[in-house]
């Protein structure tokens, strides 16, 4: 583990040079805060309205109605997390707070994915995830952001959201930890502590795949006999310290991407 000035944690680049990628150099802090914010505008949905009139403050801390914290350890406990799936995602979790803290993890990393890029598709992760009464108010917010021509340029996809030729999008959520910070028969909050990948990956690509932080805190109400989304905030962080190891290459990261699937999250 090295560190570079003022603190910052540096990554190795590829053998042969300074690019990565062949398009793109990773610069310093600017680069990388700018990667930052792009990922935070993905995650949050309703937050990337505000991409193009960035103002508002992205770290806001969680709600201060929750309960005393549940500091019990995200662990295994034996119990089936899930019982089907809707539309890809997984649904009819528990009605305790092993189901809400499941339910929220799944429900990030959908809402966190490229398929949220893609109208119908969307549509589909919207209607799955939120309770009925807010999903109409959640397609329109998201229909506005991700339609956006100047938000979708300066991520590097076209207008219908799609990479460019020879490029490959990465937009994936990766759980680490839940913790439910109030509960109760028909709601309950969680918090999702995770680490997001987010970028172009190619030859050409000038946004490299990078990776961020954040926890995001999910109000969830009981609803047709499953947990649902009502609301959310986030805030960065914790962020661990990285180590300094060589970025991959870009066929590395194609191929790791599209090799690799994703999980079904439980408490």
């Amino acid at each position: 583990m090295s560190l570079g000035d003022e603190g910052q944690t540096r990554t190795r680049l590829p053998d042969g040079g300074s690019d990565v990628y062949g398009g793109a150099r990773r610069g310093g802090r600017t680069s990388s805060r700018s990667l930052v914010t792009v990922v935070g505008v993905v995650v949050l949905l309703i937050a990337a309205i505000a991409f193009a009139n960035r103002g508002g403050d992205d770290s806001s801390s969680t709600s201060g109605t929750a309960d005393k914290p549940n500091s019990a350890p995200t662990a295994a406990s034996g119990t089936k997390p899930v019982q089907g799936r809707t539309a890809g995602i997984p649904t009819g979790y528990a009605h305790d707070q092993q189901g809400a803290q499941s339910a929220a993890a799944n429900y990030a990393v959908a809402l966190g994915s490229t398929g949220m890029f893609t109208e119908s598709t969307r549509h589909q992760i919207v209607n799955t995830v939120y309770a009925p009464d807010v999903a109409a108010t959640r397609l329109s917010a998201t229909d506005s952001a991700y339609s956006n021509e100047k938000f979708l340029t300066n991520i590097g996809l076209d207008k219908n959201g799609s990479a460019p030729s020879g490029q490959t999008f990465v937009s994936r959520i990766i759980p680490v930890g839940t913790k439910t910070t109030s509960s109760s028969a028909t709601a309950a909050t969680v918090e999702v502590w995770y680490t997001s990948l987010f970028g172009l990956s190619g030859v050409s690509s000038t946004n490299p795949v990078s990776e961020s932080w954040y926890t995001t805190t999910y109000q969830l109400k009981w609803v047709g006999n499953d947990w649902k989304v009502t609301d959310f905030q986030q805030k960065d962080g914790p962020v661990p310290v990285g180590r300094d190891q060589k970025a991959s290459t870009a066929d590395d990261m194609t191929k790791a991407v599209e090799e690799y699937g994703g999980f079904t999250y439980a408490r």
